[in-house]
């Protein structure tokens, strides 16, 4: 009876979600946990768990190649790039700052961070030349930073003091964004704030946000930015994952200020979310442990899309094609509008 009823309400969910989704093809399988995703050359690069670092051509998947960055199995849960090379760090300390040459992917570690609390939790670039990475706090509770600018990493010194419990999660490597003249940082557990920094003068200060927060598992995830204005934050409680209050929020000024967005009426925890290039923030797709949703509402009202289960990053490649990666494998969704 119950092998029955799971079998209909999987094909009713496919009757109900067949409008939206073309495809769904799997391009890697792998014994892999991957958090972070980049683009480039019409390939999907990615790295990982056991020092895995590779990529699969969008185009043709079984052009597809893989190395290791370390004899040691270290966990990667950053990528980033700029135009000649991808960066990495492990997350146990020493935090290890990888660079990869995009022509011949030979690599060279060319930063550490040997601070027992090291954990870089993600990594962006905001342009060619600039580039932000932060880990937990020191014994002191300061925001840790660091930035890469003339082509050298450096500690960012800064006075941002951190509350008791306040960390952040390197879930997807989302959880920090940029604008042409912002930087956000989304924090979570205890408390769950954003840090923002105007670029022209890398001033920081703290802002307050109604998301959920108060324990170690709980805040937001991951954010994005479409533009100077507006942006989106999702996440929730890893431990509790159908639970879906104060767990979405956006900003139409920049970050100043949040609301709360579908609570109590979205698919619950999410580890990143990435709006649709072009849509001037109205589409957006949000990937969680259990589910794959989609908004044409500007964040407002959700849909879930997919019950595809143990994703935890994604990334459009085009105006209806997102990549996903997480536990053991890289898919590609074609979705019909």
């Amino acid at each position: 009876m119950k092998k029955t009823f799971s079998i209909l309400f999987f094909c009713l969910g496919v009757i109900a979600f067949s409008q939206q989704i073309e495809s769904f093809t799997t391009i890697l399988n792998d014994k892999i946990s991957i958090r972070a995703l980049e683009l480039y050359d019409n390939k999907v690069w990615y790295s990982g768990t056991d020092s895995k670092f590779g990529f699969v051509d969008l185009k043709n998947h079984e052009n597809q190649k893989q190395i290791s960055l370390s004899d040691k199995k270290l966990q990667f849960r950053t990528l980033a790039q700029d135009n000649n090379a991808f960066y990495a760090i492990n997350i146990e300390s020493p935090a290890n700052f990888f660079k990869i040459n995009k022509k011949d992917l030979k690599s060279e570690i060319v930063f550490a961070d040997t601070a027992k609390t090291a954990f870089y939790d993600a990594l962006h670039f905001v342009n060619d030349k600039l580039a932000f990475t932060f880990s937990d706090a020191d014994k002191d509770n300061l925001l840790k930073l660091a930035v890469y600018r003339n082509g050298k990493w450096v500690m960012f010194k800064n006075n941002v003091q951190l509350n008791s419990g306040e960390a952040a999660f390197a879930a997807s490597n989302t959880n920090i964004a940029s604008s042409k003249n912002f930087l956000w940082i989304a924090t979570g557990g205890k408390a769950s704030r954003i840090l923002r920094m105007d670029l022209k003068k890398e001033n920081l200060e703290v802002i307050e946000t109604p998301f959920i927060q108060g324990e170690s598992s709980q805040g937001m995830y991951s954010i994005d930015f479409y533009d100077d204005k507006f942006g989106i934050a999702v996440g929730g409680d890893y431990t509790k994952q159908d639970e879906n209050i104060n767990n979405i929020a956006t900003t139409h000024d920049a970050g100043k200020t949040w609301q709360i967005q579908a609570s109590g009426k979205n698919a619950g925890y999410t580890t990143c979310v990435k709006i649709k290039p072009g849509s001037k923030g109205k589409e957006i797709i949000a990937v969680g442990d259990k589910h794959i949703s989609y908004s044409s509402d500007f964040g407002k009202t959700w849909k879930k899309i997919s019950d595809e289960k143990g994703f935890f990053v994604c990334s459009w490649v085009n105006g209806n094609t997102i990549v996903f990666a997480g536990n053991s494998r890289i898919s590609v969704m074609k979705l019909k509008f």
